[in-house]
């Protein structure tokens, strides 16, 4: 039985399946988009207890995230180290997905995807807003993938897919391998 992972929504599910495809070794789980980390612990709640449950979550969200896996036994009650999280299978963004990959890309490679997408003279439109003129070229490119209907969905995962394999995101890597030591185990 393959384990699942929970992850906020389909940009993140994406992003994970286009690491593990770039890694050669495929998710080897079932990759459960919440819609939403809100949607956590009543997933959780409908787990079955035989099945390993992983997960992938942002930084702002490290609380709710204890608090779920409290709620459902799968940490003990009162828990408060942060690294307990991580020691069931849950990994952190340290901002979101997107700014974890933004970072590992360089903001030349997120460009180049940019590009490749037909969205650089976009991104470049968007750059000249005023808002946006006093902004790190990373912080716009955060701000960018979120601006239109779809973009989110697809833009950690593209630019992930042009990732060299060492510069994969730590929290994927480190999902990815829990993932594979898991099956391993099974």
């Amino acid at each position: 039985m393959l384990p699942v992972v929970l992850v906020e929504g389909d940009s993140d599910r994406l992003a994970l399946i286009a690491a593990a495809e770039l890694r050669g070794d495929g998710v080897r789980a079932e990759v459960v988009s919440l819609g939403g980390i809100t949607n956590l612990r009543s997933r959780l709640a409908r787990r079955d207890p035989a099945v390993p449950v992983l997960g992938l979550y942002d930084a702002a969200e490290l609380r709710y995230v204890l608090g779920a896996l409290i709620a459902v036994g799968l940490l003990p009650d009162g828990e408060t180290d942060p690294a307990a999280v991580t020691r069931v299978g849950f990994f952190g963004c340290d901002r979101d997905l997107e700014d974890e990959v933004i970072r590992a890309a360089g903001s030349d490679l997120v460009l180049e995807t940019l590009a490749t997408r037909g969205e650089l003279a976009l991104f470049r439109v968007f750059q000249g807003q005023p808002a946006q003129r006093v902004r790190s070229i990373e912080a716009q490119l955060h701000r960018f993938a979120g601006t239109a209907s779809g973009r989110k969905t697809r833009f950690a995962a593209d630019v992930v897919a042009a990732l060299p394999i060492d510069r994969i995101p730590g929290p994927l890597v480190a999902l990815l391998d829990a993932v594979a030591e898991v099956v391993a185990r099974a």
